[in-house]
């Protein structure tokens, strides 16, 4: 089974121009993001934050699903993924994704647990298509 999702873009202009992003669900409509909401921190979106997004949702949804079959429901799961952004020789480059994840789930074993997080972070289809480095830091409320 096969599911598609589409993400659009328009861009008008130079480097310095402007764009909007939209989604097929239109969560986003012609949202704004530019240069200056990429490297001078004006209000707007810009990919890498939208990549994190995407990441910490997909991660959070990864983890409830091997908690599930583990046996386990978890009061909630709260992610970040933080996306670095790096000037290399041959330009910017995604070079690490640390993801860090507060998870409530009362009366978890926290070896199994950790075994259960990171085959997550392996697994999820986002970290899969990231070929950079990805870290996780969490914090067990059980």
């Amino acid at each position: 089974m096969t599911i598609y999702r589409k993400g659009s873009a328009r861009w008008e202009g130079d480097i310095k121009g402007k764009g909007t992003v939209s989604t097929e669900s239109c969560v986003l409509s012609q949202t704004a993001y530019g240069f200056d909401t990429r490297f001078e921190g004006v209000k707007g979106t810009n990919p890498e934050e939208l990549i994190g997004a995407a990441h910490a949702a997909c991660f959070s949804m990864a983890l409830s699903l091997m908690l599930g079959k583990a046996g386990y429901k978890p009061e909630s799961i709260d992610t970040t993924a933080e996306v670095s952004l790096d000037k290399k020789s041959e330009g910017f480059a995604i070079t690490k994704v640390a993801l860090n994840s507060t998870i409530n789930l009362p009366g978890v074993d926290k070896v199994k647990f950790d075994e259960i997080i990171q085959k997550a972070k392996l697994s999820c289809p986002v970290s899969r298509v990231l070929h950079t480095d990805i870290t996780l830091n969490y914090i067990l409320n059980n």
